[in-house]
């Protein structure tokens, strides 16, 4: 079955260890300077965002129809099983698409490096793939982050919702949106207020539709060109044979010089 996770943003106390562990997970910094920094970079991974008392994280939804996966023309992103959305940088020829097609702006480049490459959660994908939980949830000391298997996640997180209905947003965020996430969210205030907003139906119904006609447009192309030089060869010929062409375009057109 494929696993998840769910933040509830009700019970974070925005103490950002799941900031600290995934930096650690992946070998990036991590400091008081980018512990302040309010936004995800090729540096940064995850962000708890802070609105007043409210808390809310900013993370890579690994989706499950991930646009980012279907526009890569090299397979460089896939969506395995588990869950985790992967990047194989060996395959990756630094095209950015990935970034461009993200409806959550997610993958990062590394600008300033010489051997640069995309970054982006993966949900610790080798984590997963062992049976471990992210590092993330496995750091959170209230439990705010959790990971599981999806289905099961989705069923405690509507009945928190059932529960304590004055607490939550009715809504599952993640539940449909972009055809679904692997990353649940649950929120005490919209989540309009922290940048969420996306379409329900998958992306990739969008991409695929675009890139499944571009082994077309080549051929067409060359067609058209095809087409232009047979009838400005057709109109020279004919303007030759009724003695309309000069003497020496005629020369030239069959390589020797006037």
């Amino acid at each position: 079955m494929s696993k998840a996770l769910l933040y509830d943003s009700t019970i974070c106390i925005g103490c950002k260890q799941c900031e600290q562990a995934c930096a650690d997970q992946n070998k990036l910094p991590y400091n008081d300077t980018i512990a302040a920094e309010v936004q995800q970079s090729e540096h940064k991974l995850t962000v708890v965002l802070t609105r007043g008392d409210k808390f809310m994280r900013r993370l890579c939804m690994n989706c499950e129809s991930p646009s980012c996966a279907s526009v890569c023309p090299v397979g460089a992103l896939q969506k395995t099983a588990l869950g985790p959305v992967t990047y194989d940088v060996s395959k990756c020829m630094g095209c950015r698409y990935c970034m461009v097609a993200c409806p959550f702006s997610v993958p990062k480049y590394e600008w300033a490096k010489l051997v640069p490459k995309v970054q982006k959660c993966t949900m610790c994908s080798d984590r997963v793939a062992q049976g471990k939980p992210t590092a993330c949830a496995e750091i959170c000391p209230t439990g705010a982050t959790k990971f599981g298997e999806r289905n099961d996640l989705i069923a405690e997180a509507r009945q928190r919702i059932r529960d304590n209905p004055g607490q939550y947003v009715d809504h599952v965020y993640g539940l449909s949106e972009v055809g679904g996430t692997s990353v649940l969210l649950l929120s005490s205030v919209p989540f309009t207020d922290f940048g969420y907003g996306t379409p329900d139906f998958a992306l990739p119904m969008l991409t695929s539709r675009v890139l499944e006609r571009i082994p077309d447009f080549v051929p067409l192309g060359g067609i058209l060109l095809g087409g232009l030089w047979w009838i400005t060869h057709r109109r020279q010929e004919v303007a030759l044979a009724e003695g309309r062409l000069p003497a020496a375009a005629n020369e030239k057109k069959n390589g020797r010089k006037p």
